[in-house]
């Protein structure tokens, strides 16, 4: 279905587990990891187009995780997830450079919609960076 790898960051094991059996099984290239701590670490040894990141896990909570994730990697997208709804943490997320904010239960259909919207975003910036690198070095 899609050319964009996704990893999704969440502490309960089975919502991971059932995501990301949900998302292979419609073609989604989806990795899992249960913290901030080992996205980063996941994030250092593999790629990813999009992070899908629970705000409240135990540890580094999805706020920390969400400025770490943009510092190290800007092109990135992050899309915030939540059980509990929080216009606070939904604003604080989205002014951090989240890209979307949705709330679990997950609509499945509204995730991979998310997703596709996401990574063109990525491929978006990616491509005018690489216009503007080109027009800069083509004045050299």
């Amino acid at each position: 279905m899609s050319d964009f790898r996704v990893l999704f960051v969440d502490d309960e094991a089975d919502f991971l587990e059932t995501i990301l059996k949900r998302m292979q099984k419609r073609g989604v290239a989806a990795f899992g990891v249960r913290s901030g701590e080992e996205a980063l670490v996941w994030l250092q040894q593999q790629t990813a187009d999009i992070v899908v990141l629970d705000v409240r896990m135990a540890g580094m909570d999805g706020i920390q995780t969400l400025r770490a994730v943009k510092s190290a990697h800007p092109l990135l997208e992050v899309i915030m997830l939540t059980g509990h709804a929080s216009l606070e943490i939904a604003r604080e997320g989205m002014q951090l450079g989240a890209f979307d904010y949705l709330m679990k239960p997950i609509d499945l259909d509204e995730l991979l919609y998310k997703l596709e919207d996401a990574y063109q975003k990525k491929t978006l910036q990616q491509h005018k960076i690489k216009n503007i690198e080109g027009v800069i070095e083509s004045r050299k």
